[in-house]
């Protein structure tokens, strides 16, 4: 399974128009290859740079097996039926965009899991809240990873 982004290739730099400095709307993402049996997918942005911990900025999760992408500005409104976002670290159920502090560029991870069954989970759970839901029902996951740096 392979993630990727008409905005920004894996390891290079995201545009600020994805970015609190910008308009803080979702990059387009798509992806291919999803395993046989696959039921629904799940997507989980974060940041491991952050300086408290890890920092999650989106938690997208009951995905149809048949999507093949997620729009630019994904909002609850365009996203495939069924589908639910989770609460991320700034408290909100949407997209969050890169906003690190000044100094070293910080990693974005864009992980797709793709699993046996959706999850029976509500919208606003947790990125720990997803994970542990999902984790027995991973077949595979695939991710891209962006950079921002203010």
């Amino acid at each position: 399974m392979k993630i990727t982004s008409t905005a920004f290739r894996d390891g290079e730099s995201i545009a600020a128009l994805y970015t609190c400095e910008g308009q803080n709307i979702s990059p387009p993402l798509a992806w291919r290859d999803v395993p046989q049996g696959t039921k629904s997918l799940a997507l989980i942005m974060d940041d491991p740079d952050a300086p408290s911990g890890i920092f999650t900025h989106w938690v997208v999760f009951n995905i149809p097996a048949a999507s093949l992408n997620l729009p630019a500005a994904a909002k609850s409104a365009n996203l495939p039926a069924a589908t639910l976002q989770g609460r991320n670290s700034y408290g909100t159920s949407a997209y969050g965009g890169p906003c690190p502090p000044p100094g070293s560029p910080h990693h974005y991870r864009f992980t797709l899991y793709a699993l046996g069954q959706s999850v029976a989970l509500t919208a606003g759970v947790t990125r720990e809240q997803l994970l542990s839901a999902a984790r027995s029902h991973i077949l595979a996951q695939a991710r891209l990873v962006g950079l921002y740096q203010r």
